[in-house]
């Protein structure tokens, strides 16, 4: 009889991208005020190879309203950062992620009027 190991704890591979602390912080800030707004309940981090996403949801239980993405790969030719909508339309990309994140500015004066 062949007796079962318990699975190796998994390791985080080289090629897994993430968000930096400056990053999080940036994307934190934005999240809070919509969640203050009432907009945004709930957030999700995936560290992928090849990609970090942090999805935004309105519950748990539905589809992400937004996708903020970071790809290395695409730094160099459309830039790292983009933004996804809930029906895959990519709202802003581009080098710089405060930039990037002006988008949802744009979103906030049209909640407000």
């Amino acid at each position: 009889m062949r007796s079962i190991s318990p699975a190796p704890p998994p390791r985080r591979s080289a090629d897994t991208v993430a968000f930096n602390r400056s990053e999080l912080n940036r994307i934190l800030g934005v999240y809070g005020q919509f969640v203050a707004a009432g907009e945004w309940r709930e957030y999700a981090i995936d560290c992928l190879e090849g990609a970090a996403v942090f999805s935004i949801f309105r519950k748990a239980s539905e589809a992400p309203l937004y996708r903020i993405e970071k790809r290395p790969s695409l730094a160099r030719k459309q830039g790292a950062y983009m933004i996804v909508s809930m029906t895959g339309a990519v709202l802003n990309r581009g080098h710089d992620l405060a930039h990037v994140l002006r988008v949802f500015d744009r979103q906030k004066l049209k909640l407000a009027t």
